[in-house]
């Protein structure tokens, strides 16, 4: 009996590193996996700085003052003037639409129809 109690235990040591072995690469592959993603992500971070920077670059006032009088023929732009701006006063907001009241409540608390009819 102990001779198969030993095979046994040799071949679980043997499954055992076998998984071990298996584990380790599979590991190794995800943290390189993982460096990967990183230096990707690191790298789509510069490159949207980058894009930020080139942004204000091109939107700066006296960039855009420029062209807006190179190109006012074609386009029609005008300098922004403080009279062009209104305040918050002068926005006409539409009105709420409030619920119609079908029914009222008399003193005594029974609810009646505006018609005459008696309760609910």
């Amino acid at each position: 009996m102990r001779p198969v109690l030993y095979v046994l235990s040799f071949l679980a040591l043997i499954a055992l590193g076998f998984w071990a072995y298996r584990e380790n690469y599979a590991t190794q592959a995800a943290l390189k996996e993982v460096e990967a993603l990183q230096r990707q992500i690191v790298g789509l971070h510069e490159a949207l700085t980058v894009q930020k920077a080139e942004w204000a670059y091109l939107n700066r006032p006296d960039r855009l003052r420029d062209l807006a009088t190179v190109n006012f023929d074609r386009l029609g732009l005008l300098p922004m003037e403080p009279s062009q701006f209104g305040i918050a006063a002068q926005v006409a907001y539409p009105a709420p639409k409030l619920p119609e009241i079908s029914f009222t409540e008399d003193v005594q608390g029974t609810v009646t129809d505006p018609t005459g009819a008696e309760g609910l």
